[in-house]
Parts: C-alpha cells; sequence; structure tokens
C-alpha cells in the first residue's frame, strides 16, 4: 500500500517539476534576442558593456600591481635585525693635560 503512495506522489512531484520546466522555457523563448533584432541603441549598450568590462579587468590589474609594489615597500622599510651592524663603543684617549 505505502509503495503504491510512494510512487504516486514521486510522479506528481516529477510531472509538476517538467510543467514548471517547459513553462519556463516558453518564457525564456520569448526574451531571448538575436543579433537581427538588436536596434542601434542596444548594440551600443552592448558595445558599452563590453568596454566597461574591460575597463573593470585593467583596474583590477592596475590594483592588484600597486598592492604588490606597496608590500614591497613596506618590507624594505622595516629594519632588518639581524643584519644591522652594531656600532662601536666610543673609544676612550688617555690625552695629557
Amino acid at each position: 500500500m505505502y509503495d503504491d503512495i510512494g510512487v504516486a506522489i514521486v510522479f506528481a512531484i516529477a510531472a509538476m517539476m517538467l510543467k514548471i520546466y517547459l513553462t519556463h522555457r516558453e518564457k525564456m523563448k520569448g526574451m531571448t534576442m538575436t543579433r537581427q533584432n538588436l536596434s542601434p541603441s542596444d548594440e551600443r549598450l552592448a558595445r558599452m558593456e563590453q568596454a566597461m568590462e574591460s575597463i573593470a579587468l585593467e583596474v583590477e590589474r592596475i590594483g592588484e600591481g600597486q598592492r604588490f609594489v606597496t608590500k614591497l615597500m613596506s618590507e624594505r622599510a622595516q629594519p632588518m635585525f639581524g643584519h644591522v651592524a652594531v656600532p662601536a663603543q666610543p673609544r676612550q684617549a688617555d690625552t695629557p693635560h
């Protein structure tokens, strides 16, 4: 008895999912635009979007370079205690007075 109910529930869920998928696919089919359907303003917007993406990529590369240079400069500014020479004590000179 429970096996028949389980199979019916699985079948009903699968049927609902298939219906939702097909409905979604039909909606998306109406929303897609081919290259031929684009107006000149849409083509211009597409070019602008591509240009902005290129600019964003270059700005990210500039930022990475700046972080790298800043890291190098901060490492260089910190003294290396293992390699610092210790100044010698001043010598006491005996001078006659």
